[in-house]
């Protein structure tokens, strides 16, 4: 009796290790709990369950963080950025490492469209007329602030002055005229433009429309009457989120290239259970400035070409690690 009674524990252990082993250990960067890029990898973790991956989905403060992470964390294989963090960290930022880290960045998929807003009054007519303005750029570190001043090296515009403001402030100085315009980049309706700005106070939607601009960024439009106070359709540009990994080799290649090929044939499912911005994906738009990852090439266009079946459960190693 004695002898059975020690085996148990051998063949719980071989049971859980077993299972422990099957899963696949990945990691994502996103963004803040209550914005659209972490409730995208929750989606993409609650997905992959289902394929035998065990994704951990971090929050951070911004898409160079996420760059930097991706490269350094351990079991962190993934991040979302904004599109322009590539042309951001190479053509302002100075840190040698970051651009090393930068060249070897690789897109999996892009996703979603951020349009950028800027707000101005109503003597500022076109991105163009921010020469010699003061403009806030959003609080420094954010996705805002990083684009803000890529519009301005890439344009030739330069503003008298840029403060970095994070959005309830601007607008705050905004409506006191201590500023001309502010830029926010966010997909539309921005509720702090929903709500706190109405037609009396003599702000509107600056179209961007600079021809250096709009072959850089993506061309955009916000609809008419997208805001209470904005009647008619404005035409700007927009930044894509994406979903990026590093140049790494060994098993990281082949587990972020299932993992994608995972993503691509369930989109439906994620349009159908996840964040109202999947319905709005196109996982194969061709986006300017990045190349996307060999390795998810490699099992996108069938080179394996074993089929991916959901895991299914297993109950009884379910009950002994509830046990445990």
């Amino acid at each position: 009796m004695k002898a059975k009674l020690m085996v148990i524990p051998i063949i719980i252990f071989w049971l859980l290790m077993s299972g422990i082993s099957s899963a696949v250990d990945l990691g994502m960067m996103t963004g803040s709990s209550k914005g659209t890029y972490f409730q995208f990898g929750l989606n993409m973790m609650k997905l992959s369950q289902k394929y035998g991956y065990d994704l951990s989905v971090y929050n951070s403060r911004g898409s160079v963080e996420n760059i930097y992470a991706v490269y350094k964390r351990p079991k962190t294989q993934m991040g979302i950025v904004q599109s322009d963090v590539l042309a951001f960290v190479l053509k302002v930022q100075s840190n040698a490492t970051l651009k090393q880290i930068a060249r070897k960045t690789k897109m999996i998929f892009p996703l979603y469209n951020e349009e950028i807003h800027c707000l101005g009054k109503n003597s500022i007519q076109s991105f163009d007329d921010l020469e010699g303005k003061t403009v806030a750029i959003g609080k420094e570190g954010s996705g805002t602030y990083m684009t803000s001043k890529l519009l301005f090296e890439v344009s030739g515009i330069t503003p008298k002055k840029t403060v970095a403001l994070g959005t309830d402030k601007a607008l705050s100085g905004l409506k006191q005229g201590t500023i001309d315009a502010m830029f926010y980049v966010a997909g539309f309706p921005v509720k702090l433009f929903a709500e706190n700005v109405t037609e009396n106070e003599g702000l509107h939607l600056v179209p961007i429309t600079n021809k250096s601009i709009t072959e850089f960024y993506p061309v955009a439009q916000i609809p008419g009457n997208t805001y209470a106070w904005q009647p008619e359709k404005v035409n700007t540009v927009a930044v894509k989120a994406v979903l990026v990994s590093f140049d790494f080799r060994r098993n990281n290649c082949d587990y972020v290239g299932k993992f994608a090929r995972t993503i691509y044939t369930n989109l439906d499912w994620l349009v159908q259970n996840g964040h109202s911005k999947w319905k709005s994906v196109d996982l194969d738009y061709p986006l300017k400035g990045w190349e996307q990852y060999d390795c998810v090439q490699k099992y996108l266009h069938g080179y394996m070409e074993e089929k991916i079946e959901p895991m299914e459960k297993n109950p009884l190693l379910d009950a002994i690690k509830e046990l445990l």
